[in-house]
């Protein structure tokens, strides 16, 4: 069995974003040489996300406006996380609801997606460097 890891690394600007993971993800799956296993895909940080959806942007807009107002950000004293200092309370919410991972059939050397799924990751508190682990394993 072979198994591969790799690590992607995101310097997201904003506070907040939604980034289209699935050409990276399938260039490790290439870099892996498995053809048929299973490839997992999780945000590395307390406060980011890896999900499967659809690649539209109104979704994507739907997500954010949803998000926020479940878990808005301001005002952060509302918070008890962010009586340590922090600023982030919301970020760690939002990461619980869009989830830590995903994980995704290999089958005949592709991602075995259903219609329109992509690979997304979530940057729920940005303007940092952080990453997201793709490890693969299969024959």
């Amino acid at each position: 069995m072979k198994s591969y890891r790799k690590e992607l690394w995101f310097d997201v600007p904003t506070r907040r974003a939604f980034i289209h993971i699935t050409p990276q993800v399938q260039e490790c799956l290439r870099e892996s040489g498995v053809r048929e296993g299973l490839c997992l895909v999780n945000a590395m940080h307390i406060t980011a996300s890896v999900f499967i959806n659809d690649n539209e942007s109104g979704l994507h807009e739907d997500y954010e406006k949803w998000l926020e107002s479940l878990a808005p950000h301001e005002p952060i004293s509302q918070y008890k996380h962010n009586l340590t200092g922090e600023d982030n309370g919301d970020a760690h919410l939002k990461r619980q609801i869009m989830g830590r991972e995903v994980v995704v059939a290999v089958t005949d050397g592709a991602l075995d997606f259903g219609p329109w799924e992509r690979i997304f990751y979530g940057e729920f508190d940005g303007r940092r460097r952080k990453r997201v682990l793709v490890k693969i394993i299969g024959e």
